[in-house]
């Protein structure tokens, strides 16, 4: 079993900035990906941001250039700064982790809000 922790949310001012931070504990070696998700009222939930155990990221197109996904899988802990916030990135967002035999989710974060007000 792995647990996330998610902090780090709120109520920013587009233009703004938020960082965001989860923390893994349990059965961590199991894990080779961990992964910002997020989702908006009536919308499915979304793949922002991952980051592997070798380093590389990838990004949703709609916030390449504005965040990124810094963390330590070692350590179990992981980020997401975003800059120049939008009012669409508005949701709630949900740190993931990434089982390394079956390639699927494991286990979600509680998730934490980001409201960006224009």
């Amino acid at each position: 079993q792995v647990h996330l922790v998610e902090s780090g949310g709120g109520l920013v001012q587009a233009g703004g900035s938020l960082r965001l931070s989860c923390l893994a504990s349990g059965n961590i070696f199991s894990i080779n990906t961990m992964g910002w998700y997020r989702q908006a009222p009536g919308k499915e939930r979304d793949m922002v941001a991952a980051l592997g155990s070798g380093g590389a990221a990838v990004y949703a197109d709609s916030v390449t250039g504005r965040f990124t996904i810094p963390g330590d899988l070692a350590k179990m802990t992981l980020y997401l700064e975003m800059n120049s916030l939008k009012p669409e990135d508005a949701a709630k967002y949900y740190c993931a982790a990434r089982n390394k035999v079956t390639n699927q989710v494991a286990a979600w974060g509680q998730g934490t809000q980001v409201t960006v007000s224009s």
